[in-house]
């Protein structure tokens, strides 16, 4: 297992930015591949986007593409999430996730979890 930590969610107004981090420690950061989740009110958590173990590979679901950019820094066990023009359904809690798996889209495959931060975009 490995414990994951998230920090950098916040009330930001539409169009605005926020980076988040999540930091990670107790099994070797650098073979896992990362993934970013969120969870709106009501709704199932859902992928937003993830990065290889390498740094090498990138996917993200369609409605953040061109706007939100995963990056991670190994030497320091980090994973980011860099969003941009958010619009206020970005509106959620934000999870980072660790899968034994190279990479993965795949929300089943991911088996530690963060406790999550919140992110608020107002209108």
């Amino acid at each position: 297992q490995v414990q994951l930590v998230e920090s950098g969610g916040g009330l930001v107004q539409a169009g605005g930015s926020l980076k988040l981090s999540c930091t990670a420690s107790g099994r070797a950061f650098n073979i896992l591949g990362m993934g970013w989740f969120r969870q709106a009110p009501g709704k199932e958590r859902e992928f937003v986007g993830s990065i290889s173990w390498s740094g090498h590979r990138t996917s993200y679901t369609d409605p953040v593409k061109g706007r939100f950019t995963i990056s991670r820094d190994s030497t320091k066990n980090m994973v980011f999430l860099q969003m941009s023009s958010l619009k206020p359904e970005d509106t959620a809690v934000y999870y980072c996730a660790a899968t034994s798996k190279v990479f993965s889209v795949t929300i089943g495959e991911y088996d530690s979890w963060g406790q999550g931060t919140q992110v608020t975009v107002s209108s």
